[in-house]
């Protein structure tokens, strides 16, 4: 005769518990790496997005410097570090620039340089709308000096509407992805805890109250919630090594700390799961009549 373990107070089949949480979570953790990494592009774009001021030919210098301080005085003007980001190229370094790239040397067959000076300014974020962008190209050129702004209109329009699109795609995502996760354990811990409901009535007819019965089905569940969301995060973190050496400079548009903090938000979030939907369950098993433990 075959010996037969014993049951014991919150024990169930959890394999299928935590590798629900862990495909779960696993998910979630793809879906906040997709996240990170796309905030981190745009604030990259969006920290590149310039105006350049083209000055009169026979702008003066101290008409120059009149439009640079004028220009470090606007409040659409990005910093970094503490520093505005202006910057100013004289015609000549044009010119060297451009004869450097393309090899040939204009000014032998025009006779002379006909670029102009300039100064390159870059937007802050919160000044990036279309209407925004054109009130500055406005205010810039009524100053003394200044020939024509010129910025790249049709990829800011292209970089706010995709923006658009983007934040909301991933935002439904966000609540479907959440919504399926929550039903999926749901289901699982309810199947697990299937084979412990005639072991629950009988400590409920032997006058066990509720929280004695709930606290060891409650730990474990915890405690597989969080050795799910381990698992999930070491999963994540080898696959995002695995991206940084096939992808170039996929490396540098991460915070580590900012992915450190998705790693704990996923156990923490393991262990809230499991301990939420065992105790809906338990709940439910402890409040069933005889008949319906059947």
């Amino acid at each position: 005769m075959k010996h037969r373990k014993k049951k014991t107070l919150g024990s169930y089949p959890y394999f299928s518990v935590v590798f629900s949480i862990f495909l779960s979570l696993f998910v979630i953790g793809l879906f906040g790496l997709l996240l990170i990494h796309t905030t981190a592009l745009t604030a990259v774009i969006k920290d590149n997005i310039e105006v350049q001021i083209y000055l009169n030919k026979e702008v003066t210098d101290n008409q120059r410097i009149q439009i640079q301080k004028a220009l470090s005085s606007k409040e659409y003007i990005a910093q970094k570090e503490d520093e505005l980001q202006v910057s100013f190229i004289s015609k000549e370094e044009a010119a060297e620039g451009f004869i450097e790239e393309t090899g040939e040397d204009f000014t032998h067959f025009l006779g002379e340089n006909p670029l102009r000076d300039a100064f390159i300014i870059k937007i802050g974020p919160e000044f990036q709308s279309k209407d925004q962008l054109n009130e500055i190209k406005t205010d810039i050129e009524e100053l003394t000096g200044v020939f024509e702004a010129v910025y790249v209109e049709s990829l800011v329009e292209s970089i706010n509407e995709n923006l658009a699109k983007i934040s909301a795609v991933l935002l439904g995502f966000a609540v479907i992805l959440l919504l399926v996760v929550v039903m999926l354990i749901n289901n699982t811990i309810k199947l697990a805890l299937f084979s412990q409901r005639f072991l629950i009535r009988s400590m409920q007819l032997v006058g066990a109250k509720a929280s004695f019965i709930q606290k060891p089905f409650l730990l474990r569940s915890a405690l597989h919630g969080i050795l799910a969301g381990i698992i999930a995060s070491a999963g994540l973190y080898t696959l995002l090594n695995f991206a940084n050496q096939r992808i170039e400079n996929l490396a540098s548009l991460q915070d580590l700390q900012v992915i450190a903090l998705l790693f704990f938000i996923l156990i923490a979030l393991g262990a809230l799961i499991g301990f939420s939907s065992t105790y809906r369950a338990i709940n439910k098993y402890m409040k069933l009549s005889l008949d319906e433990l059947y």
